[in-house]
């Protein structure tokens, strides 16, 4: 079939590398991506995950290696997430000033404060023997009023010991309002409140069990968002802009563009969104068998939340692509 003129061809601006280059509706900076990272107080030296290929648990040591490689890579910021030796019912190591998150925050604050964001995860999860995000009650539920109070205090504790982030990963109601009356009344009204909005109960979480030594017992799903509700997300939302969050959240990411794309429409403040750890293990697995182009899938998937609305992303492979984009490979 001849064309004929004025024919519409949306094709034109595919043509070559450099115009398709031109004309992309949305970019991907090394500064967009924040790198998750676990310390381990008892280790003596880095190790391996099995769940997550190329991710290890960190000594203190190889911990402030590894940040200093993701930043002069040009990362955006450094979250950790820290695995005390001691658990018990309250996560007493995760508010302690020389508990191992809280060293971990000084070592990063310290070497690198002024080079890049330092973050660090506000939940009790990896310091409960039990395993949950809160303080149980009586019945072995999660206490949210008691829960908050201990929020509070890790709050404080990570602000005192160098935190530019805190993020509330727990989901509990009114933890951004607790955590920020805490920080203000310390002294610390500078201090980021990065607010889990929409924190689904996921079975992508699977991998990231092992990265913290879970001892979970039960589940999530009386304060984990449920996975078939979508509108509860812009509630959540509303609720955490009233209570003073300074960023949101939307976790997983992949499975959750959708609501990804609805909070970061109605937001007024940034929208993060976190490639959770079963989201890493999928792309890396695929791509040991042979399945998927590996690096291709990577990027594809960090567009994805770009598209979707994400002004930036906690992905497990932070370091490895920003220092791609860095040096101009797509």
């Amino acid at each position: 079939m001849t064309s004929l003129p004025g024919t519409i061809r949306p094709r034109r601006l595919r043509t070559t590398p450099a115009l398709r280059r031109l004309v992309s509706e949305v970019r991907l900076h090394p500064a967009d991506l924040i790198l998750p990272m676990f310390v381990k107080e008892t280790l003596a030296e880095p190790a391996p995950l099995t769940g997550m290929p190329g991710v290890v648990q960190h000594t203190l040591d190889s911990l402030l290696t590894a940040a200093e490689e993701a930043v002069a890579a040009g990362v955006g910021g450094i979250m950790l997430f820290g695995i005390p030796a001691h658990k018990d019912e309250i996560g007493s190591q995760a508010d302690a000033p020389e508990g191992i998150l809280n060293r971990a925050i000084a070592l990063l604050a310290e070497h690198l404060g002024e080079r890049t964001v330092v973050m660090a995860d506000l939940c009790l999860d990896e310091f409960t023997s039990h395993g949950h995000c809160g303080v149980l009650d009586a019945h072995g539920g999660v206490d949210n009023d008691a829960t908050l109070t201990r929020y509070a205090s890790m709050a404080v504790a990570q602000a005192r010991a160098g935190a530019h982030v805190v993020g509330l990963s727990g989901m509990m109601d009114s933890q951004v309002g607790a955590c920020r009356e805490a920080l203000d009344a310390a002294g610390f009204p500078d201090v980021v409140i990065m607010g889990y909005t929409a924190k689904y109960a996921s079975a992508f979480y699977g991998p990231f069990r092992e990265a913290v030594d879970s001892e979970l017992t039960g589940d999530r799903l009386t304060y984990q968002q449920d996975p078939a509700n979508g509108r509860e997300a812009l509630r959540e939302l509303a609720l955490d802009l009233a209570e003073g969050a300074d960023v949101v959240m939307v976790k997983p990411g992949l499975p959750y563009l959708d609501v990804l794309a609805e909070v970061a429409a109605a937001s007024p403040v940034p929208v993060w969104t976190y490639q959770v750890s079963g989201e890493y293990a999928m792309i890396e697995f695929a791509a040991a068998a042979g399945a998927i182009d590996r690096e291709r899938a990577i990027a594809e998937s960090l567009i994805a939340f770009k598209r979707a609305g994400a002004d930036a992303i906690l992905t497990y492979w932070a370091t490895e692509v920003a220092q791609r984009l860095t040096e101009g490979r797509p």
